[in-house]
């Protein structure tokens, strides 16, 4: 047997594998001669039938057999030898003249080569990391929030500024008939709140569902359609009041605390501010920590500059998937995935030069934190660790959640890499003025 590389270009090879007789003959005669141990053919007896008989029957297809798994045994065996680092996998080429009828074969495979390339940790322009704070108004707000849920409500003749109204939207058309919920001031425009003032139970509010909310996203909840829809929505409703109340605050007091927190966690409304106010900034951590994820991914894809297999990538799609693509598709479906592999590219190299990687030691301890927190949210502070040992073990044995975690914890560590290295600009904003500047 042998096998040779052609280089087409710096991202494309040919590698050719021959393949002669001697290479497979010797193991299609031991399966040929097993074979024929285990023969039931009519008119011999079992053990006995003539090898020619056998290899009649059987020797095509157990030579194809065998020349196939040869074939794929050397070409992964070579790989690996030349330290080829290739996207895809290898396609073999078509062979008009190809038969298996012959004594030596020629087998041919396309590969789309990795690219080198430098990762450019220092952009000019710095990427922003924000830390986002709770501000006072933002905390007031939530307290408000605390003592409505927990306050009492109370039944009102007609709606005024702080009602709660309840009641059906309809529209026929579109099939909508929906009972929601909402408070007075979420309703948008003077207009529309003027509709709602003074009526009553049984009465018959006629509205346009466009602007009709200060959050358009209300919409989606409160018809009960998909964000999707909610966003081109503009139809007539007719809404049908069905009950008018207002909501009676809780008193901020140490019963309030004690039904938050737990007893005696927090004992005056400094305390509760304090504690509101580093609970809001831990979820605000969690957020900007994937949008400084999502900023990095896009400045490294921005400025580290290479060239791709893109004729053979767009091949390999063509035929990797459950179901063939056309060409079309697979240019198209190339074009959607781009970024994503430029990215896997650099996170590899930036991983391996930095040796920043997940051992099954890491995952383990990171699937304990992960069940640790999930039971404490159900009051279990502290479980054994032989508990979190079982359960982790049983975690980790699901593929997908073990990959889910995996992906987790290498983007936490990529994530304190990129703070230690990347060119940040550190900004301080609140929550409010986050949404605005990142998602516009």
């Amino acid at each position: 047997m042998n096998i040779t590389k052609e280089n087409i270009d710096e991202l494309n090879s040919i590698v050719k594998i021959d393949i002669t007789t001697d290479d497979y003959k010797s193991k299609v005669d031991d399966i040929l001669k097993d074979y024929r141990k285990k023969a039931n053919i009519p008119g011999f007896r079992k053990g006995h039938v003539p090898m020619s008989l056998v290899e009649k029957q059987y020797g095509k297809s157990v030579m194809i057999d065998e020349v196939n798994k040869l074939l794929q045994e050397s070409l992964n065996k070579f790989l690996v030898e030349e330290k080829l680092d290739v996207l895809g996998n290898p396609l073999p080429k078509t062979q008009d003249d190809f038969s298996w009828d012959k004594d030596k074969f020629t087998f041919e495979f396309e590969l789309g080569l990795a690219p080198e390339f430098e990762v450019n940790l220092k952009p000019k322009k710095a990427i922003t990391a924000y830390k986002i704070v709770a501000d006072d108004k933002m905390i007031e707000d939530q307290i408000v929030g605390i003592q409505e849920q927990y306050g009492k409500m109370k039944a009102q003749e007609s709606i005024v500024d702080n009602s709660n109204v309840t009641g059906t939207f309809v529209n026929e058309e579109k099939e909508i008939e929906k009972k929601s919920t909402f408070k007075l001031e979420k309703i948008k425009g003077k207009a529309n709140i003027k509709k709602f003032i003074g009526k009553k139970v049984g009465d018959t509010v006629d509205l346009k569902s466009k602007n009709l909310f200060t959050d358009d996203h209300l919409l989606m909840n409160i018809l009960g359609i998909t964000h999707e829809e909610a966003h081109d929505f503009n139809e007539p409703l007719k809404f049908t009041i069905e009950e008018v109340t207002e909501t009676e605050l809780a008193e901020i007091n140490q019963d309030l605390f004690d039904k938050i927190f737990g007893k005696d966690i927090v004992k005056t409304k400094e305390e509760l501010t304090v504690k509101l106010k580093e609970d809001a900034e831990k979820q605000f951590s969690t957020q900007s920590d994937q949008q400084l994820l999502n900023a990095v991914t896009e400045s490294l894809i921005e400025n580290t500059k290479f060239d791709l297999p893109v004729e053979f990538l767009q091949k390999w799609l063509a035929v990797a998937g459950e179901k063939p693509m056309t060409a079309e598709q697979a240019v198209e479906e190339f074009n959607r995935s781009e970024k994503g592999l430029r990215y896997q590219l650099i996170e590899g190299k930036i991983s391996k030069e930095n040796d920043i990687q997940v051992s099954y030691e890491d995952l383990k301890e990171y699937a304990k934190g992960y069940i640790k927190n999930q039971m404490a949210q159900y009051g279990n502070l502290n479980p054994e660790e032989k508990e979190l040992d079982e359960i982790s073990n049983r975690v980790l044995s699901n593929q997908e959640e073990a990959k889910r975690l995996s992906d987790q914890l290498m983007n936490e560590k990529l994530l304190k890499f990129f703070k230690e290295n990347i060119k940040l600009k550190n900004k301080e904003v609140t929550y409010e003025e986050f949404v605005k500047e990142v998602y516009k």
